[in-house]
């Protein structure tokens, strides 16, 4: 046996104990290494079936997943290319469709490649199968079968893919399951494996204990034993033979040590004695007083000097005498009342084991240091020493000393004191805050020249540091008063000033006024320029114009550059006023990228900026410059994840001599912008001298716009909405006329857009909902009043508060009350419009998407509100039957009014044969000049039998072929603002 041999040779002597330690110990590392690598290979086996388990389960269902959403997207695509109206449209959703089953055949092959069984296999053939029909299917259909029979046909198709999808889902988790089964089974065997295999490693390392124990802890017992009685003052202890191991190497050191220990106590023994009698001499000729108190508390010594302390307490400080008795006599008769306190507490007794130091007061005045500390042999030894002189002095100092540094540490200047030899002698903490500066970078007795170097690598321009060290040093050679100001590198300012004193040195102050100096500098900026742009703001940059206007005296013209931003409130109100802040501050940016060297670029307010061109040579060179900023002003501004789109309008006017004043100037300029937002926005325009005639007109027409409404200038016409079905009058849309004083009737396009502009829509558009309320509560239930709201009017957030009002105040029932709604309103869709739609909704008003498909983004509108009803715009009516583009977006409006059960009106019909093209194609309401052009309130109980008159009249044209588009002329609607106020 192995043990049997370790004994062996244990016994012999031969096997040291570090040896028998690591061939234990070694036996279990190769036992424990055995166990571990056992594990980690049962480990590797159960990670290999998790891995099979997700590798030919899991992806396997994954991409199973996968195909059956790419079939989904390949059906949504084929509806988008049913609905798609230009060729090139259905050439993107065709390719779009390829791309899907490229990826659905990619996504199935994966699927089935991990499958774990033929019958998961035949599934996926199945599913490949069945969209290869689809496919065929789809491409085979004719193209003129409605939308709901191509859906039919495919539907077969699209039932067995899902099908057969599912069912290899199915089967790719069974065989999962199979594979989690036989997972537990070899996890379960593993785990029995690694508990027998460390019951084994326990019951090894058991016998290792066992064997090293035996081996160590005896002869360690015994040496411990002999070290105890060697310590214990035992010098005569016998120590047994040693063994040629640690142990005996030990003991060796043991008996050495035995027998140095009793050669040096005989040494001390007689030094001694020796030393004994020399410190007597030395302690009676101190000059401090020597108290020595033996173990049991009794006087041992006590010298002259600490007699002549106490006087007539020999008694007490004879030989012999106790402890406490001295302590009391000197409580009773020779202390002052706080110093009895203090020393009755102290540790007076030789049991004491640290020193001590307190300070006493003896009735006479004297002040006593003592110290007292305990001695080798367990006594107590005390000093006693006269401070009265040092510590009347220690008192006088300390407190100059407090008053010194409260004064430096309060100081709000950082402090240098040198002396005659250029050295620091005083710095404060206040110095060393201004400069960021260690106690380890500035010490005391630092040299003026090592403080200078240190000081100017913190400038800002280290180039100038070793020059302005030198002209400081040159300035304190001279004992000169001087005072100056450093700009740091990290842009604060420190002023600092020198004062000579009377012994030779001089003091440093140092300040840091860096927020004075910014306060400054920032007070004088504000009020030069925009806080929100950092531009020059209209005080600047009139200076600066007066300025380039007086230059005009050397020749040469100057241009004056007015900018407005273009829907800039839109942006406002739509993403807030941190976006349009960040915004106005990008527009800052780029057009100082566009401007020249010696051009003035400032904000004058709101979304008004302007431009001074100083080297503009005509006015051709002022244009140009104007294009340039609004092409770059027209590209996309990114902000917080938005995509924000603006334009701009340039107002231009140009000075050619310095006659020309900057006021006249101003208002050239202004009048050249407004002639470019009259003709539309997103252009500029140079002033000439008929443009002030226009201002004047539009002044004159907002005064007369803003009195309209208090004047009763302001009417209402109707116009009818007839269901084609039966012929009736379903209700009237509300269409606004201004009959003016002296210009007669103006037609809306003439004055919203100035309504809008001067916030008076609000105003208008409120009278417009209480009148028409009012008119309609007199027609017969449940014929409805549709009334155009305006984009501006629904963002000013009054809208719904009018509209209460109007129900209120009028009693119509809200469902009678149709809102037109413009694409062009919903162009920025947020939360707030989707909010103010479901509000309006709430009150049980009907909401109608007004002009569908002259807008942006229509299918999601749909989506984020349902709408009541879908009005398609005149455009598209006036070319229906003429234009192929035409007949294909009004065809797929009415077949997405259908499928989301929308109805549809159609506005603008003028034609015998555009009435009957929409009747055939399924619209449900028309409304246009050739049912009834826009009527007043009174007429409006005489129109029923000339609507029905016109519509028998269409049935008989379509069905006999009686007339046509060459018997009635159409009619020409006149221009307008048709996005929100139709004529």
């Amino acid at each position: 046996m192995p043990f049997i041999g370790l004994r062996r040779i244990g016994s012999a002597s031969y096997l040291t104990i570090r040896a028998s330690i690591f061939i234990g110990f070694a036996l279990m590392c190769v036992f424990i290494g055995v166990l571990g690598y056992s594990s980690a290979q049962m480990i590797k086996r159960s990670a290999a079936l998790v891995v099979e388990t997700f590798d030919r389960s899991l992806m396997s269902i994954d991409y199973a997943r996968a195909a059956a959403a790419d079939f989904s997207a390949m059906q949504t695509g084929f509806l988008r290319l049913r609905l798609a109206t230009t060729a090139a449209r259905q050439k993107e959703r065709e390719a779009e469709l390829e791309v899907l089953a490229k990826t659905f055949y990619e996504d199935l092959d994966i699927s089935a490649t991990r499958s774990q069984s033929a019958r998961a296999k035949r599934a996926a053939q199945t599913v490949k199968n069945a969209v290869d029909g689809w496919q065929r299917s789809r491409n085979d259909i004719d193209p003129q079968l409605p939308l709901s029979e191509v859906l039919a046909n495919l539907d077969v198709y699209s039932e067995t893919v899902n099908h057969q999808i599912d069912l290899l889902i199915n089967l790719t988790a069974g065989d999962g399951f199979l594979h989690r089964q036989q997972a537990l089974r070899s996890i379960q065997t593993e785990t029995e494996m690694d508990i027998a295999f460390t019951l084994a490693a326990l019951l090894l390392s058991a016998i290792v204990t066992l064997v090293l124990t035996k081996r160590i802890s005896g002869p360690v017992s015994a040496a411990s034993a002999i070290a105890a009685r060697i310590a214990s003052g035992d010098l005569d202890v016998a120590i047994p033979e040693a063994r040629r191991d640690e142990l005996g190497d030990l003991l060796r050191s043991m008996s050495i040590m035995r027998d140095s220990i009793r050669a040096m106590m005989q040494a001390e023994v007689s030094q001694r004695q020796s030393a004994q009698a020399r410190l007597m001499d030395a302690i009676e000729n101190s000059r401090e007083g020597v108290l020595l108190v033996d173990t049991a508390g009794r006087v041992v010594i006590a010298n002259s000097p600490l007699a002549a302390f106490f006087g007539d307490l020999n008694e007490q400080l004879a030989p012999g005498a106790s402890l406490s008795s001295l302590i009391q006599a000197l409580v009773r008769t020779k202390l002052v009342e706080e110093s009895r306190l203090a020393i009755d507490a102290l540790p007076w007794s030789s049991a004491t084991d640290s020193p001590g130091t307190v300070e006493i007061g003896l009735l006479d005045g004297r002040w006593l240091r003592v110290s007292w500390c305990p001695t080798r042999e367990g006594e107590l030894v005390a000093f006693f020493s006269d401070i009265t002189l040092s510590r009347s002095r220690e008192a006088q100092l300390k407190q100059t000393n407090l008053w010194f540094d409260a004064a430096l540490t309060n100081m709000s200047q950082g402090l240098c004191v040198y002396d005659s030899d250029s050295r620091l002698k005083v710095v404060n903490a206040r110095f060393r805050d201004i400069y960021n500066l260690s106690a380890d970078q500035i010490r005391i007795g630092t040299t003026i020249e090592s403080v200078l170097s240190l000081l100017g690598s913190y400038k800002k321009d280290t180039s100038r540091a070793a020059q302005d060290s030198q002209a400081i040093r040159a300035r304190i050679a001279t004992r000169a008063m001087f005072a100056q100001q450093d700009e740091l590198a990290d842009g604060r300012v420190i002023a600092f000033s020198h004062r000579p004193i009377s012994d030779g040195g001089w003091v440093l102050a140092y300040e840091d006024v860096t927020e004075r100096h910014r306060s400054e500098a920032r007070i004088s900026f504000m009020a030069r320029h925009d806080p929100l742009t950092a531009l020059p703001n209209r005080a600047l940059f009139g200076e600066r114009l007066e300025q380039g206007l007086a230059a005009l005296e050397q020749g040469g013209s100057l241009g004056l550059l007015l900018i407005d931003l273009d829907r800039f409130k839109e942006v406002n109100d739509t993403h807030g006023h941190p976006i349009g802040d960040a915004l106005l501050r990008l527009v800052a940016q780029r057009l100082l990228a566009c401007s020249r060297e010696g051009d003035t670029v400032a904000r004058l307010g709101g979304d008004e900026f302007a431009l001074i061109g100083t080297s503009l040579s005509d006015a051709d060179d002022a244009k140009q410059l104007a294009a340039r900023i609004i092409q770059t002003l027209v590209r996309p501004f990114a902000i917080e994840g938005y995509r924000i789109e603006i334009g701009a309008s340039v107002g231009i006017a140009m000075a050619t001599n310095s006659d020309c004043d900057s006021d006249t100037l101003f208002r050239d300029a202004d009048i050249a912008l407004y002639s470019v937002k009259k003709e539309g926005r997103g252009s500029y325009s140079v002033f000439t001298p008929d443009m002030e005639s226009a201002l004047h007109a539009r002044r004159v027409l907002e005064h007369d716009l803003l009195q309209s409404v208090a004047n009763g200038e302001m009417e209402l016409a109707y116009q009818p909405m007839v269901a084609l079905n039966d012929g009736q009058i379903r209700g009237f849309e509300a269409l606004l006329r201004w009959n003016h004083p002296t210009r007669g009737r103006i037609m809306p396009d003439e004055f919203i857009w100035l309504s809008e502009e001067t916030g008076f829509i609000d105003k208008l558009g409120a009278w417009i909902l209480r009148q028409a309320c009012k008119d309609a509560v007199q027609w017969p239930e449940p014929q409805k009043i549709a009334i155009n709201v305006s984009p501006v009017q629904f963002r000013s957030g009054k809208l719904i508060r009018y509209l209460e009002e109007a129900l209120r105040d009028t009693g119509v029932a809200p469902s009678r009350v149709e809102l037109e709604i413009t694409e062009t309103t919903l162009l920025h869709e947020n939360e707030a419009n989707i909010a103010t739609l479901r509000n309006m909704h709430a009150l049980g008003v009907r909401i109608v998407l007004d002009d569908f498909g002259t807008g942006f983004s229509s299918l999601s509108y749909l989506r984020s509100f349902p709408f009541d009803r879908i009005k398609i715009d005149r455009s598209f009516v006036k070319d229906f039957g003429l234009r192929n583009d035409a007949d294909a977006i009004i065809h797929a409006i009415l077949g997405l009014g259908k499928s989301l059960r929308i109805p549809v009106t159609a506005e603008g019909v003028e034609t015998y044969e555009q009435l009957e093209l929409l009747r055939v194609r399924g619209c449900d309401e028309v409304q246009g000049h050739l049912i009834s052009k826009p009527i007043r309130a009174g007429d409006i109980p005489a129109l029923a039998a000339s609507v029905a008159a016109t519509l028998a009249a269409a049935t008989v044209t379509s069905d006999g072929g009686l007339g046509g588009q060459a018997d009635r002329p159409a009619y020409s609607p006149p221009a307008g603002n048709k996005a929100a106020w139709p004529a």
